[in-house]
């Protein structure tokens, strides 16, 4: 077990950049023509986002604004989950919330992807809501991290601790 490389498999949100995503989505929000007397807001409530507007489809837009902020600044837009707009009172609220770790249903999945497609010297284990990734050949771990990539899964990946 000495000679073999890893590396691990993370889906986190760097909570410092989607505040700043926040921040210019509040200050767009505050100045743009569209959403003066509409009641439209954008904050954080709790661990969530909380959007709120006058009609459904100005709370949209202050999603859209969101999103594009958060694209701006590079974070994956997997990580965001939202759904849809419900009326409370005389305004509409949207809540969206960031996933972060991998689900057990998506770490099997991604398992079976190496074992199936991978090199067979690259062995995966899930441990928690990350997955270790080993192999004697850094070679074989790149070619694990390519096929990981490329897997279309509904999970933001990071690949970090390369040793």
């Amino acid at each position: 077990m000495a000679g073999d490389s890893s590396f691990d498999v993370v889906s986190k949100v760097d909570r410092q950049e989607v505040d700043n995503a926040l921040g210019q989505a509040q200050k767009e929000v505050a100045q743009r023509y569209d959403f003066r007397g509409v009641g439209a807001s954008i904050e954080w409530s709790g661990e969530s986002v909380l959007m709120k507007a006058n009609s459904e489809e100005r709370v949209k837009a202050v999603l859209d604004v969101f999103i594009a902020k958060l694209a701006k600044r590079e974070i994956s837009l997997k990580a965001l989950e939202h759904g849809d707009p419900t009326p409370s009172g005389k305004e509409f609220r949207l809540a969206a919330t960031l996933k972060e770790g991998i689900p057990q249903d998506i770490a099997k999945k991604l398992t079976k992807l190496l074992r199936d497609e991978g090199p067979k010297s690259v062995k995966a284990l899930v441990q928690g809501d990350e997955l270790r990734v080993s192999s004697k050949s850094r070679n074989d771990l790149q070619e694990a991290i390519a096929i990981l990539k490329g897997a279309d899964v509904d999970a933001a990946l990071q690949f970090v601790n390369y040793r």
